[in-house]
């Protein structure tokens, strides 16, 4: 640091401000440091810096591998709010979204330092393995349907509500009734878009259609659109998620049945294109890049406390409907 400031005609304290980002440096003597730092390739002391703060300016992710649109958008939520906030990130991914590897991908991230983790905790498996992390290492849960029991922060979208909105949207265009092609069963998930699906059509005093649970991707809304597009009583369809719903479009054209003159079909998660869809897809939209900047914060908070205090706050964000062109009022012959 002493010969960056000697090369830039500065001060070590100048030197150190502009590293530190310290707002209060004129734009011409942080360009002259920072030249000088490119000069002398000068890279900052992290391991250094960790022994004097206690903070390796490092947070941990907790991921899987996975090609989900929901869990994939909210990785890149989170890693987004970090960096955004100047730290660095390392992410932990598992295979199996079971108590054993999540436990060991928290080992991994505590071995390396790191001040605080987020993990997409979309089965109750992961956040019951956070309940395990070494004490004082803050932690917060991102997704799944939330107990509102966890010792820990929590963020997750409110799917019973976007259930909701989706389904009483359908009702309100003159439906009879809404069939629903859920997601796997064992995920909360699924399981609250069931539940807020299931309650407004007791609520509208309509008939409630049995589900099929199914899993994610497109493939699992083809198979239960050609078991829907089969019974010509089906006139609206709410769909777990939008690969569901794109399995449900081709289901239903190769049927003869038109969407949305003859079934109507909405989402959820709105997908970047799900705009594009034929038609396009009326979704329930989820904002991952909320998610990630209300879990930064709550994990922020939760490491400025101290001696094991925890603020345990539950964010629940709200879902939007979007309306697009796969959904119309009910065609009466």
């Amino acid at each position: 640091m002493r010969d960056v400031a000697k090369l830039a005609g500065v001060s070590h304290q100048t030197v150190s401000r502009v590293i530190n980002e310290h707002p209060n440096v004129r734009a011409e003597t942080r360009e002259r440091v920072l030249a000088a730092m490119r000069s002398l390739n000068y890279r900052r002391n992290l391991a250094a810096r960790t022994l004097a703060t206690r903070e390796s300016g490092t947070l941990g992710i907790i991921g899987f591998e996975t090609t989900l649109f929901g869990p994939e958008s909210m990785l890149y939520g989170i890693e987004s709010a970090a960096r955004a906030a100047g730290y660095l990130v390392s992410v932990a991914t598992v295979r199996e979204l079971a108590h054993r590897p999540v436990l060991e991908a928290v080992d991994r991230l505590a071995q390396h330092d790191v001040d605080g983790i987020i993990a997409i905790a979309p089965k109750p498996a992961v956040t019951t393995a956070l309940t395990h992390a070494p004490t004082g290492l803050a932690c917060v849960a991102v997704g799944g349907a939330g107990s509102g029991s966890e010792p820990f922060p929590t963020v997750r979208v409110d799917n019973a509500a976007g259930a909701r909105i989706a389904t009483q949207h359908l009702l309100d265009l003159g439906h009879a009734t809404v069939h629903h092609a859920a997601g796997p069963p064992d995920w909360p998930e699924a399981q609250a878009r069931v539940d807020g699906w299931r309650e407004t059509l007791y609520a509208a005093g309509a008939v409630v259609p049995p589900v099929t649970p199914g899993w994610w991707d497109a493939a699992a809304g083809y198979e239960q659109g050609r078991r829907l597009a089969a019974d010509p009583a089906v006139t609206a369809v709410f769909c777990a998620n939008d690969r569901i719903a794109l399995g449900m479009l081709r289901a239903l054209h190769e049927a003869g049945r038109r969407v949305p003159e003859d079934v109507s079909v909405v989402g959820f998660d709105d997908m970047p294109d799900s705009g594009y869809f034929l038609p396009p897809l009326t979704t329930v939209h989820q904002d991952f890049a909320e998610m990630g900047r209300r879990a930064l914060a709550l994990l922020l908070d939760h490491m400025a406390y101290e001696d094991g205090a925890t603020p345990l706050a539950n964010v629940v964000v709200a879902p939007e409907l979007v309306l697009r062109g796969s959904t119309a009022p009910r065609h009466t012959p």
